[in-house]
């Protein structure tokens, strides 16, 4: 057994008492949101594929490319047992050459129809005449492309994407959220928060990059019924306390509204409006490491308490119908053992 396994299998264990696992058998879930049916959807990466598209078009520079794809990834449903089924699956999925793997990345409900922010597709992924895209989901299992994100991207620019190696000419997609009949997305390799019409209309709320003159890797968002909350990533290696969350107006006016976070990966508010942090590693650790995530609920006056502590590299969470937190929990890392856990709030 590796050294990195026995590491992962160790820090399943640190995770306080509140923390429970409600769901196994996941391939790198990312985003989940409760539907009007009181299920969780859940968004799997997948897998990848050995699809290659080297020659063909753009690829990702070593040593994080290229990528090679497949169709592993697929949205599944989780009742209150834990019980999980597939919703829709055989969707674009693509693995780089460090192992990590973009797939569906996230899940949003407009009114009874779901839809998904599909980041594994693009010809830059392994994956040719497919692009990174907006899905809707059929009642049937298939699914329906309502939006070209690759092509919006590339032929609308932000002002600091990622540069050199790394630099993804289709994205890699990361959080959607639907708001007032539309979906907003966010994508952190060039830095932008669009807004998509279920028409396939796309438009760009904010450049984030140029606001902050720099690229930060804006992955979380949250939206508060006013205004949108943007959490980063940040680069690597990992400085602890040196993420922000900003606050976006619909119209693209931006500030920053708190700071002195680490790698963020979820926002999330209650029914309160009290805004929640979900941080994949913490405490001086340069890279992502097992059993070092966290949640944070913030208060007004710019503190915050630790509502859990000891995840196992989680990549998005939500509330649920009964008020607790639900995560996605080794988002990444080593194969096979993606799982949701439950977060008893106290």
């Amino acid at each position: 057994m590796s050294g990195l396994l026995l590491m992962c299998l160790a820090a399943s264990a640190l995770a306080q008492s509140n923390v429970t696992v409600f769901a196994t058998g996941l391939e790198y879930p990312r985003g989940l949101e409760f539907g009007p049916d009181r299920q969780l959807y859940v968004a799997e990466a997948g897998s990848g594929g050995n699809l290659s598209t080297d020659g063909l078009c753009d690829q990702v520079e070593p040593p994080v490319g290229p990528y090679t794809g497949g169709f592993t990834s697929r949205i599944s449903k989780i009742d209150h047992n834990g019980t999980v089924t597939t919703v829709a699956d055989n969707l674009p999925s693509s693995i780089n050459a460090l192992g990590d793997v973009l797939g569906i990345a996230d899940v949003a409900f407009i009114g009874n129809t779901l839809y998904a922010l599909s980041a594994g597709g693009g010809c830059s992924h392994g994956l040719a005449g497919t692009v990174a895209s907006v899905l809707r989901v059929n009642a049937d299992g298939s699914t329906t492309q309502v939006a070209d994100l690759s092509t919006f991207q590339q032929t609308h620019p932000t002002l600091f994407p990622h540069e050199g190696p790394g630099f993804e000419p289709d994205g890699s997609w990361y959080s959607m959220l639907a708001v007032k009949g539309q979906l907003v997305a966010l994508e952190p390799n060039h830095d932008e928060l669009d807004s998509i019409q279920e028409d396939g209309r796309i438009r760009r709320i904010l450049d984030i990059s140029a606001f902050e003159g720099q690229h930060i890797d804006s992955t979380a968002l949250a939206y508060d019924g006013n205004n949108f909350f943007v959490g980063n990533l940040g680069t690597f290696p990992i400085v602890d306390g040196t993420q922000v969350i900003l606050k976006v107006s619909p119209s693209g006016q931006v500030k920053t509204f708190a700071t002195g976070f680490t790698t963020i990966l979820g926002l999330a508010f209650d029914s309160r409006k009290q805004l929640y942090v979900l941080e994949n590693t913490t405490g001086g650790n340069e890279f992502p490491t097992p059993g070092t995530g966290k949640i944070l609920r913030l208060h007004s006056d710019g503190t915050s308490d630790e509502i859990a502590t000891g995840l196992n590299l989680p990549t998005a969470m939500t509330f649920g119908p009964d008020g607790n937190i639900y995560v996605s929990s080794w988002g990444f890392g080593p194969p096979g053992m993606g799982e949701i856990d439950k977060v008893t709030m106290p």
